[in-house]
């Protein structure tokens, strides 16, 4: 395809426009022209029709943005705007030519920030930068693959490499490649799971035996009441927005708990209903709890200390006694644990009045069916784990799980990342999988864990990882302690990543690295045996199948599944029993050995081509059976801890900005936060700026502070005066990631603390604009 020079402007400082306060509503007219506008501009009216028509349909292809789930009835336009640009991103016909790679010496892609990384368009041909230079230079896919199985082979032992893994990867792919790397001989297998859900999965596994939603699709429009916790859908799953409208027609209600005042939490205009184009639209949160960060645990324990006391009144009237009886156990330590609560402490953890959680709590009673729901507001707190046991303790009070309308559900923030936690993509995966694996390929998986992003990292700084192979994603740009993560992918001895676009990861680089192009999930993908298809999960357990709808950008593009077969016939060859030929030619032999291996995938080759797939079984869901040790759901004792904020300190939060997703920058705009052309700001509640001595639009520094006196700081962010709680301040992800020490984790998930970071923020030297753009993402600044 002919390239254009993509026209990337890279905004200053003197351009941010700051309006007033937030967006009271989300959607509507503009949702659709900001999802088509850039659409039509970089794909043209053809490809836009081919693609985005096309996405989440049933013989079409599965969003590679999020990961909410499909309805039964799809209509025309079932995509979001997030999803839109999203595909804009993947399937844009721009592509890199080889000549841009002597024209930008990997220095210079440093200095660049993930927007314009983004937008040079479409990875094409494999690079290899050789060790001690600084270009990468095309190479053929067979010395490329050749370079990766030679390096790892020459390692002392196959723990010395690590293998990470984005939520975009299908089922098929992560098969695959959980396959290659433990018959390569280990379980190193990070991924994007490790930085998001990992607290979701700890605690639900431990209370109720099943680390995934217990929830239908069709549960959120039945459910009384919605409790959504930390998370964003207006931004983050916009589609979310539709069922949370249904629900209200429905006769539900629906509760926001959450730090800052979202635009699509307020008030929703679907782009669909005539209401929502030129009417006022739904207004979706019956009640806003403007949480302090860190408050959550308290309330949750405040709101089921109310329903313990309510039946303490009308002993047999509130709680499920029959539920409690028969599939739960530890009510009775729970009883004479919260009995101990303390109010005032409860109120100075969570900032709200007695009032507000009697309101949440009345709520909560006066509902049959209740879902509560959550994401990373939740998980990334350092009692993000016994947050959501708290959550399960809640919900099994009044027998919340298992019944219809009604249950516990994380949302997860990539398309397949659950799919890929149920392919194997795990470095502790049980050990009925690895028997299992074993057998089927006829060989001895290594069974001593591996490690999660935050030890791949401490092991590559300490030299002990030498290799690191990506499937996809952005670790360096995604992870905690940027600088800390920079210096140990520069320590290794080589970086491999498998991507469709430049990013950050591709900057940072080990003394030798490859960049190994793939296609992506909207292209048509034609194999040896056919025309091939691969298959996703979505946040409700359901699995169906993604068809390609457009031609690649490139006939040199392989797909993820026949770049790993090519190199595990490489790497590893015939010490298992594995027909990597075969693997890339049909996708079904793939499909075959997952109905043998992973559990519930059972005649996977013919359930998934029924219509709309099929959906894995769920003990808590399906049936109130729970496999815990003991059968029964657990409730658990929790102690109450909340963040101390020292005088003269806030506590910060990252999140993303609308216009972004995950690492990806779509532009530096966030419409719902009144934030143009700039993302080197921090918002704050003007009644701290009055008690800090700093005004609106004031150029701070931000200075974590820490306990053990480590000196992290970014430099020159512009003061946004916003209603956030008081006490808290907000940034975006990844610049804010610098300030997240490394070993800074959430207990029992090891995943990192990015919403309770300590701060103080200073004034700079330097408050003129500058002219000069933004530091790229993810650099602190000198």
């Amino acid at each position: 395809m002919t390239r254009k020079t993509p026209q990337v402007e890279e905004p200053s400082e003197k351009e941010l426009v700051v309006e007033n306060g937030p967006k009271s509503w989300a959607a509507g007219v503009p949702g659709v022209y900001h999802s088509m506008k850039p659409a039509i501009e970089q794909m043209g009216l053809n490809r836009t029709r081919k693609t985005v028509m096309a996405m989440n349909q049933k013989d079409g292809f599965d969003c590679p943005s999020c990961a909410w789930p499909d309805p039964h009835h799809r209509k025309a336009f079932e995509f979001c705007e997030n999803g839109a640009k999203a595909v804009t991103w993947e399937a844009t016909p721009i592509t890199i030519p080889s000549s841009f790679w002597a024209e930008h010496p990997v220095s210079e892609l440093r200095s660049r920030s993930e927007y314009w990384l983004g937008m040079q368009g479409r990875l094409t041909e494999p690079v290899y930068k050789p060790a001690g230079e600084d270009h990468y230079k095309p190479v053929s896919w067979d010395e490329a693959l050749r370079i990766v199985a030679d390096k790892l082979k020459g390692l002392d032992s196959p723990d010395r490499a690590a293998f990470y893994t984005s939520g975009r990867t299908s089922n098929e792919a992560a098969f695959l490649y959980q396959l290659l790397v433990r018959g390569y001989g280990t379980n190193n297998l990070p991924d994007c799971s490790n930085m998001c859900h990992e607290s979701s999965g700890w605690a639900m596994g431990q209370t109720i035996g099943i680390g995934k939603a217990t929830v239908s699709f069709d549960d959120y429009a039945n459910a009384d009441l919605i409790i959504i916790m930390g998370q964003n859908p207006g931004t983050n799953h916009p589609r979310m927005m539709t069922e949370l409208e249904n629900c209200k027609h429905n006769g539900g209600e629906i509760v926001a708990v959450n730090p800052l005042p979202e635009a699509g939490l307020r008030r929703y205009k679907n782009p669909q209903q005539v209401n929502g184009v030129i009417g006022h639209g739904v207004q979706i949160a019956d009640q806003f709890l403007q949480i302090r960060i860190g408050g959550d645990m308290a309330l949750l324990q405040a709101v089921s200390k109310r329903v313990l006391d309510a039946e303490a009144r009308k002993p047999g009237t509130v709680l499920d006694h029959a539920f409690l009886a028969e599939h739960c156990e530890g009510l009775e330590e729970l009883k004479e644990h919260l009995a101990r609560l303390d109010e005032s402490a409860v109120l100075e953890a969570t900032g709200l009045r007695s009032e507000d959680i009697d309101e949440l709590a009345a709520r909560y009673l006066k509902a049959e069916k209740v879902i509560i729901t959550w994401a990373m507001g939740i998980t990334q707190q350092k009692k993000g784990v016994a947050t959501i046991k708290e959550i399960i303790n809640l919900l099994l009070l009044r027998g919340n799980i298992g019944k219809p309308g009604a249950g516990a559900s994380p949302i997860r923030g990539h398309s397949n990342v659950q799919g890929d936690r149920t392919m194997g993509i795990w470095e502790q995966m049980p050990q009925s999988f690895m028997e299992a694996l074993g057998k089927e390929f006829d060989f001895e998986p290594p069974r001593e864990h591996g490690t999660d992003a935050v030890e791949t990292i401490n092991q590559m700084r300490d030299g002990e990882i030498k290799v690191f192979v990506a499937l996809g994603g952005n670790l360096v740009a995604a992870i905690s302690d940027t600088n800390a993560a920079e210096a140990a992918m520069e320590n290794t001895e080589m970086t491999v990543q498998i991507s469709t676009k430049l990013n950050r990861s591709h900057a940072v680089t080990g003394r030798e690295a490859l960049i190994l192009p793939t296609m992506g999930r909207t292209e048509i993908d034609i194999q040896e045996s056919g025309p091939q298809f691969v298959s996703v999960e979505d946040t409700v357990c359901a699995v169906h199948p993604s068809w390609g709808s457009v031609e690649p950008v490139s006939h040199q593009l392989l797909s993820e599944p026949a770049i790993l077969s090519r190199l595990g016939k490489l790497l590893v060859g015939t010490k298992i029993k594995a027909d990597w030929d075969g693997f890339e030619k049909n996708y079904d032999l793939i499909r075959d050995h997952i109905s043998r291996v992973v559990g519930g995938c059972e005649d996977y080759n013919q359930r998934i081509r029924q219509d709309g797939g099929f959906v894995l079984a769920n003990g808590p869901r399906d049936s109130r059976t729970f496999p815990t040790p003991t059968g029964k759901a657990v409730l658990t004792v929790n102690d109450l801890e909340h963040v101390q904020r020292p005088a003269g300190t806030l506590i910060l939060q990252s999140m993303r900005s609308h216009d972004q997703f995950n690492t990806t920058i779509y532009s530096h705009n966030d419409r719902y936060r009144g934030i143009k052309k700039g993302r080197h700001v921090v918002f704050v509640n003007p009644d701290d700026l009055a008690e800090l001595g700093l005004a609106d639009g004031q150029y701070v520094d931000i200075r974590g502070v820490y306990e053990d006196g480590e000196e992290r700081v970014v430099r020159k962010f512009r003061v946004v005066s916003y209603p956030t709680a008081r006490g808290c301040a907000a940034a975006y992800y990844p610049e804010a990631n610098v300030l997240v020490p490394l070993n800074h984790t959430a207990e029992g998930s090891n995943t990192p603390i990015s919403k309770a970071v300590i701060v103080r923020l200073e004034p700079s030297l330097d408050q003129a604009p500058d002219s000069a753009p933004p530091v790229s993402a993810g650099a602190a600044r000198p």
